[in-house]
């Protein structure tokens, strides 16, 4: 039986766009840390999802850093692009900005970078199509995201073989 050919994939992008509301906020009136979170993941998931054309699951959090807080009544947009593809997972980057329109100033507010996995009908790993990379951006982040990836796997080597996990 052949292996089904899969063809390379340009990187997919998503955007979403929310309200910080009187619930999403704490005493403070700043946006909740855990919902910037679930916003960050959504979008993540929506831009893996597109490229993988089936479900996926997010399986790392890397390098979630807070930047700015964000106020009740801002507007805050998540961007998030694949950057790099292996055998069943992906990373995604997202960048997050927020705006408060009052006062026309705008802030980057969060950036995290996401590793998601494909899932087949039965919610095994399944194998992702190659990411096609073009431009010098493309491969700068590609490149990134695999330096990422080496930290991230040495780490967890190093945690297995001290018994931490």
């Amino acid at each position: 039986m052949s292996k089904k050919i899969i063809e390379p994939r340009t990187a997919s992008e998503a955007v979403t766009t929310n309200i910080v509301t009187p619930h999403d906020t704490n005493h403070l009136g700043t946006l909740f840390g855990g919902t910037l979170m679930a916003w960050i993941d959504t979008v993540a998931g929506i831009c893996a999802m597109r490229y993988a054309q089936m479900t996926v699951v997010t399986a790392v959090v890397d390098a979630l850093q807070f930047q700015q807080p964000v106020r009740r009544g801002w507007i805050v947009t998540a961007r998030a692009r694949v950057n790099y593809v292996g055998n069943t997972s992906c990373e995604v980057g997202v960048r997050v900005g927020a705006e408060d329109i009052q006062q026309g100033e705008s802030v980057h507010a969060a950036s995290a970078y996401l590793t998601m996995v494909a899932l087949d009908k039965e919610g095994k790993p399944c194998p992702l199509p190659p990411l096609l990379v073009q431009s010098d951006r493309d491969k700068r982040r590609r490149r990134a995201a695999e330096t990422r990836r080496a930290l991230r796997l040495a780490l967890q080597r190093r945690m297995q073989a001290e018994g931490k996990t």
